[in-house]
């Protein structure tokens, strides 16, 4: 007698949409950000723990432990050091143009270096996150339940600002990835304006509004071709230098950069210089130091 359980299926046709499946929940679950508010789920999760728990731009701070763990028990069982992980970056100013959290203690820096334990560490929200919170409560979103059915959270976040294009995003998921750069807020702005008034606007027409992305740490962006190219068709490649300066000191040169690439790692950028110059790719460079403070880089 055959079990009425079981379901005969050819194994490929079986592979097929359960690998369909598992692609759409790592897009939708994860890897993804939403257009709509820029947010991936553990982002919005945490933005929306932290809204919940009354920690305004306004408010005294709070353990990072304490968000960490009602993100982890109401929204997001995935892991610890993943929301950490992500709290910690949506704090850090040279990681997001525009930083969502604002964080007390030590985040990590551009050097590389990892944040303290979020035991250590507090947070609250930062005065443009409340932005992407208004009218959170006036019906404005869909709400769903949460992973276990004993609360509701928001699908997305009401958004009155254009996260997504401001603060860029990257994801890598099944088949797919994406990787938006982030622009100013003001360039951004009046070419949604100008979108409004002529919605055939053409991309000549906003670049003349946005002229590129506006990364963090500064930096020079080579040649508009793969601006030109990303912006019209989705794919373009930017190369982007520092910014350096000649200064003069008892007849001596001194090269001084203020400004490196968005997501290079400063304190590797020296030991790779250094490194030339010892092999001597790069001659003529006497000494390399490091002066950087909280006054900025240098």
């Amino acid at each position: 007698m055959e079990d009425e359980r079981l379901i005969k299926k050819p194994i490929e046709i079986e592979m097929k949409e359960a690998y369909l499946d598992y692609s759409m929940s790592v897009i939708i679950g994860r890897a993804l950000p939403d257009v709509r508010d820029g947010l991936k789920p553990v982002h919005r999760r945490i933005i929306f723990s932290m809204n919940e728990l009354g920690l305004k731009h306004n408010v005294r701070f709070k353990k990072s432990a304490a968000v960490v763990g009602d993100v982890l028990a109401k929204y997001h069982p995935h892991g610890d050091l993943s929301v950490y992980d992500a709290l910690v970056r949506m704090a850090q100013d040279w990681s997001l143009r525009y930083p969502i959290i604002k964080g007390q203690g030590n985040f990590g820096n551009i050097d590389g270096d990892s944040a303290a334990a979020y035991r250590y560490t507090e947070a609250k929200l930062a005065k443009i996150a409340e932005e992407l919170l208004a009218d959170i409560n006036k019906e404005t979103v869909n709400w769903i339940d949460n992973f276990d059915g004993s609360t509701k959270e928001p699908e997305v976040l009401p958004a009155r600002l254009p996260n997504l294009l401001i603060n860029g995003s990257t994801g890598i998921a099944v088949g797919m990835a994406t990787n938006i750069p982030p622009h100013n807020i003001t360039e951004v702005c009046r070419a949604i304006m100008l979108l409004i008034e002529n919605p055939d606007a053409e991309v000549s027409d906003l670049m003349q509004h946005i002229k590129g992305p506006d990364f963090p740490t500064g930096g020079t962006i080579c040649g508009k071709m793969g601006i030109l190219n990303a912006y019209k068709t989705g794919r373009g490649k930017l190369q982007v230098r520092a910014k350096a300066d000649i200064e003069v000191k008892k007849e001596k040169q001194f090269i001084i950069i203020t400004e490196i690439p968005y997501q290079v790692n400063k304190s590797n950028l020296i030991e790779g210089i250094a490194k030339l110059v010892t092999d001597k790719v790069i001659e003529g460079i006497s000494d390399i130091r490091d002066e950087s403070d909280r006054e900025g880089m240098r």
